[in-house]
Formats: structure tokens, C-alpha cells, sequence
């Protein structure tokens, strides 16, 4: 038998009165948009956190691909244009070290027609100078880390400040080798390897070519072909 003292039944029946009063219609509406309110701003959270994550996804793949594509393997860095309009001139016949002028005019991409002469004329060892004028480039920055060149690009007309190189051979064909530093219209230069080299209107070449064979050899450490002396 249970037996509910005095005090317990005023509670219940306080209790149970409480529980059997109305709510207020204001505090009722009060709490019902307290809880949409959450409710919503759970819901922007969430939606927000979830278009974060698709940006920051969207923006690796993006850097990665950008990244990718800005930089050139040693061994893809070979001419690939043509200069159809290039002539070339010895300026000392008879000489055991010849010297050329090799011009090239608008339109000629020079790195392409450099090893174009050095095929031709049968070049083994050479050294050159260039001043001129481009209208677009592509030049290069080696990075030892990951063995390639980071490209830079370089867009409109521009003044060739300095062009300097050298030919060699590798596996018993010549391989041109060259940098340059341009101007654009506000005097600001860029320089670097020469990948690409668009002439407008003019590029001047002068090569002095070595009676002494120049050999290259390949570089594991760096994947380049670099002049060894030692070879013969």
C-alpha cells in the first residue's frame, strides 16, 4: 500500500495545474521562432560549409592543374617554329673561326631557326649575341626541385636588351642554348631561358663558330644536358 503524505498530494496537485494552464499565444509564437530561427541558421551553416569545401576543392584542382601546365620538362624544351625568313651571312671566309650574321625578320620564331643554321651549316661548337626586337616570347626559370622550367610568358611588342648563347652537341647533334633579357613599353625587363622567341620586326644574330667541338653530356641530378670539357 502506498501511502502519499499530505505535502506530496499539495505538490501534484500544484503540478498538475501548472501542466493544465494554457500557453500564452505570445510566448508561443516566441518559441516557434526561436526554433525557426535555428532551424535556418543550422541549415545556412551547413550550406555554407558545404559550398567552402566545394571552392576549396575547386581551387586545389585549379592550382594544381595551373601549376602543372606552367612548368616544361628539360626534354620538351626544344624549338618547335619555324623561321622561313631567316638569312644568313659569313662574314669572313677563309677564316678558321667562322663568323655569321644570321638575321631573322617578322614573324621568325629565333630559337627554331637558330638550330635550324647550326644543322645546316654544320656546326659543332659556336658562341652568339642577339639585339632585336619580339612580339611574344616564351621564356624559362629553372627550378632544381622539380627538375623543369617554370615558363614566363611574355606578351606584346618588346625590345631583345640582351641575347646571349651557346651551341653544342649531344649525342652528335647541335643543341642551342640561350637567355635573354627584354623591355617592355615602360623600360620593366624580364629575362630568362629561351624557350620561344617571336621576331618583330627584326632579331641580329652573331655567331663566332669554334674550331674545337663543344660536348654535352647528361645530368641525372638536374635531367639537363650540360658541356663537359672531358668529353672528346
Amino acid at each position: 500500500m502506498n501511502l502519499i503524505t499530505s505535502e506530496e498530494n499539495k505538490l501534484g496537485s500544484v503540478e498538475a495545474g501548472y501542466m493544465s494552464r494554457p500557453i500564452a499565444p505570445g510566448l508561443l509564437r516566441a518559441c516557434c521562432t526561436i526554433a525557426a530561427y535555428d532551424l535556418v541558421r543550422t541549415f545556412r551553416i551547413r550550406r555554407l560549409g558545404c559550398i567552402l569545401v566545394l571552392i576549396g576543392i575547386a581551387s586545389m584542382m585549379g592550382f594544381s592543374q595551373e601549376k602543372v601546365s606552367d612548368y616544361v620538362a628539360p626534354s620538351e624544351a626544344v624549338p618547335a617554329g619555324k623561321a622561313p625568313k631567316m638569312q644568313v651571312q659569313l662574314l669572313n671566309p677563309g677564316e678558321p673561326a667562322k663568323q655569321y650574321a644570321v638575321i631573322f625578320y617578322q614573324g621568325d620564331e629565333a630559337f627554331s631557326g637558330l638550330l635550324e643554321f647550326a644543322e645546316k651549316c654544320h656546326v659543332t661548337s659556336a658562341h652568339f649575341t642577339a639585339i632585336g626586337a619580339l612580339n611574344g616570347a616564351t621564356l624559362g626559370w629553372f627550378d632544381p626541385g622539380r627538375k623543369m622550367y617554370k615558363t614566363i610568358p611574355i606578351a606584346g611588342q618588346h625590345e631583345v636588351i640582351a641575347m646571349s648563347g651557346d651551341i653544342a652537341l649531344y649525342r652528335g647533334k647541335p643543341v642551342v642554348h640561350a637567355h635573354m633579357v627584354v623591355a617592355g613599353p615602360d623600360g620593366t625587363t624580364r629575362a630568362g631561358h629561351v624557350l620561344a622567341a617571336y621576331v618583330s620586326p627584326t632579331l641580329e644574330v652573331m655567331i663566332t663558330v669554334d674550331p674545337v667541338a663543344m660536348q654535352k653530356r647528361f645530368d641525372p641530378e638536374t635531367d639537363l644536358t650540360l658541356i663537359d670539357p672531358a668529353l672528346r
